[in-house]
């Protein structure tokens, strides 16, 4: 008859949250991982490994998730061919389990107990106890206040940056409207109110009147 083991799954950095798992000692370290994620609401599609370890947690074999298509390499085990049997040597065996490396999330992980069998019409495997609720896996960022302006306070923004950057060329303007009204003056100078035909008139008569003296 196949035995049924009994993990105590716990949250590294919160010990006091975990999970009691009961698989059958010949089912996968891949049944494993995947039961441990369903049972705390995690994404089991990240990467994972299981080190089997001693009293101390020292990391010994390592039975790691290979996803298609990957060529990892090392020392380590697979976990859809590994069964627990084959790795359990101790009736306390400790297994220190990472799961997604770039979050660096950790577990240590207990045999608690070893069951006779597994019950009758009864699927492996299960979570059995649950304690605590388990932390978000990907937490929240908060937005700190003022750190995204709203849309009038934007548009508010924009204006400030648009006058700022502006004052040059305003005065570029006034002093082109200065230089063309100077043009349009001096134009206007040459003959105020006086045609061209009228100028020759007054020349023709200061002629004369030089002749006449």
């Amino acid at each position: 008859m196949t035995a049924l083991y009994r993990f105590r799954v716990s949250f590294e950095d919160y010990d006091d949250i975990h999970r009691d798992i009961d698989i059958q000692s010949t089912q996968t370290f891949l049944d494993f991982h995947l039961v441990i994620q369903k049972s705390i609401g995690f994404d089991a599609s990240k990467p994972a490994s299981f080190f089997m370890s001693n009293d101390n947690w020292k990391k010994g074999q390592e039975i790691r998730s290979v996803t298609e298509g990957s060529n990892p390499k090392g020392d380590f085990k697979p976990m859809d061919s590994s069964r627990l049997c084959d790795f359990i040597a101790d009736p306390h065996q400790k297994i220190y389990y990472v799961f997604d490396p770039s979050s660096q999330w950790t577990f240590l992980i207990e045999l608690v107990r070893i069951l006779p069998g597994a019950e009758k019409g009864k699927e492996y495997p299960v979570c059995v106890k649950s304690i605590g609720d388990a932390p978000k896996q990907y937490p929240l960022v908060d937005i700190p206040k003022g750190g995204v302006p709203d849309p009038e306070g934007m548009e508010d923004l924009l204006l400030t940056d648009i006058l700022m950057d502006g004052e040059e060329p305003e005065e570029e303007l006034m002093e082109d409207g200065v230089e063309e009204e100077s043009e349009t003056e001096s134009d206007d100078s040459l003959g105020d109110g006086v045609d061209e035909e009228e100028y020759d008139d007054i020349e023709e008569a200061s002629d004369e009147d030089v002749e006449r003296d």
